[in-house]
């Protein structure tokens, strides 16, 4: 499964981006979607994942209420909003999917395919 982050750059602290995850020809309903972050000289962490079946959503304690993950109206597309960013969220974003049961939504572990990243970077 190939998957094609999007949207990433730079923005001033409280501002907002809204990052896309592509699978060329495929359907992503079918799969859990979790979208991670990755700092210089940090580990790849989780933050928020779309499950496949319920729909239901997972966010790190740092995001939640700022970040939203959602599917597109594009059945190949999932999208990760992010609102009042701030300097700690800048990192490269990763998308990562999945099929089956989702033990773990946001641990890199549980994932099969990956995309290449996107930079977010949020400076003043």
């Amino acid at each position: 499964v190939q998957l094609v982050e999007s949207g990433g750059g730079q923005v001033q602290p409280g501002g907002s981006l809204r990052l896309s995850c592509v699978a060329p020809g495929k359907v992503l309903d079918y799969f859990a979607i979790g979208w991670f972050r990755q700092a210089p000289g940090k580990e790849r962490e989780g933050v928020s994942c779309l499950s496949n079946g319920d729909g239901k959503t997972y966010y790190a304690d740092s995001v939640k209420g700022r970040f939203t993950v959602s599917r597109g109206d594009a059945r190949n597309t999932v999208y990760l909003q992010m609102n009042n960013l701030g300097f700690e969220d800048t990192g490269v974003y990763y998308c990562g999917a999945r099929v089956g049961l989702l033990l773990r939504p946001l641990e890199r572990q549980e994932y099969d395919w990956w995309g290449q990243g996107v930079q977010v970077t949020v400076s003043s």
